[in-house]
């Protein structure tokens, strides 16, 4: 589509308000998803670091019980 200036382009041939929603509306729920993304995948990372910690800590346990 060719435009003759940029007020031309911002207006959109009357349909600024319905294209330029439509694209807020779009970046707002891709920041969105990229937001819970990390967040969900720290959140992941934190639980298995506790798991791995938790079962280091098991193991050197039992080591400890073989010694004795």
């Amino acid at each position: 589509m060719h435009f003759d200036s940029l007020s031309d382009f911002l207006a959109m041939g009357g349909y600024a308000g319905y294209v330029w929603s439509a694209f807020g509306i779009t970046f707002a729920a891709m920041i969105t998803l990229l937001w819970v993304s990390v967040r969900r995948g720290r959140r992941l990372l934190s639980e298995v670091q506790a798991k791995v910690d938790r079962q280091a800590r098991i193991d050197a346990a039992k080591n400890l019980e073989n010694t004795l």
